[in-house]
């Protein structure tokens, strides 16, 4: 590949991703905060994910999450939601497959036909543990970041109004930059 090519196509990259190729040198201030990418739609991680982000979100860090593929369903209304435009055939599909929010969200392991579900929900309202909707809420309370990925919206024909309010759109390159901002950075 000649080396025109190739800056082009770091170019293209760059633009896709939303990354800037004139970055700003980083600040001299010290990393803070957290920042988590959803990727799973499992019940039992995102639990955890909402729980790590409420901590830290009382101990005054920001955080930012970054709800992305499978992670998106998290941010999902529970209902069906007209949509502006008409979907394409799989994206249909893909809404019709998908857990409608995190009322829906099913365990990663022992599932046992949902009834593994239903049991560790039961466990959590025995021990008082918040419930995922209500760690949602309470986390965006305390200012934490929800931030779709626009990318993965795309290729998943998830349309803004299918998911709830308060949270905000984005491509890679935002959560990248929040990651370079952050003491600590999550994969779950």
């Amino acid at each position: 590949m000649s080396g025109a090519t190739a800056a082009t196509s770091e170019a293209n990259l760059h633009k896709n991703l939303g990354l800037s190729s004139d970055r700003p040198e980083p600040s001299e201030a010290a990393p803070s905060g957290l920042s988590m990418v959803v990727f799973s739609g499992d019940l039992d991680k995102v639990l955890a994910a909402m729980i790590i982000a409420n901590g830290a979100a009382a101990m005054d860090l920001p955080v930012n999450i970054f709800f992305t593929f499978w992670g998106l369903n998290v941010l999902r209304r529970g209902g069906p939601v007209r949509v502006e435009g008409k979907k394409t055939m799989t994206e249909g599909m893909f809404g019709r497959m998908m857990p409608r929010g995190p009322d829906h969200l099913q365990l990663s392991k022992m599932k046992m036909g949902g009834l593994g579900t239903r049991m560790i929900k039961k466990e959590m309202g025995k021990k008082h543990v918040m419930s995922l909707p209500n760690l949602m809420k309470s986390a965006q309370e305390q200012g934490v970041r929800f931030i779709a990925c626009t990318m993965s919206m795309d290729l998943m024909g998830i349309h803004k109004e299918e998911l709830i309010p308060g949270i905000e759109y984005a491509n890679v390159g935002t959560f990248i930059d929040a990651a370079d901002r952050s003491r600590m950075t999550m994969f779950i």
